[in-house]
């Protein structure tokens, strides 16, 4: 997704127990370069890496929360 002025910033909003939700759609650079996309209005990142559809959430943090 290119960088310019005229870009809306997307809104990222933290949860201290539970996903990061960004607005979409999203490019998502995994540690190995993968890339994954998601063209949603919306989605959620796991941040406890619990998720076995990870790096989407999959609620998978609630068991242990």
């Amino acid at each position: 997704m290119p960088n310019s002025p005229s870009d809306t910033p997307r809104r990222v909003t933290v949860r201290r127990k539970g996903p990061l939700l960004v607005e979409g759609p999203v490019e998502v650079e995994l540690e190995d370069g993968t890339v994954v996309t998601s063209d949603r209005f919306r989605v959620a990142l796991c941040t406890c890496r619990r998720s076995r559809r990870y790096p989407w959430c999959d609620t998978s943090h609630r068991d242990r929360a």
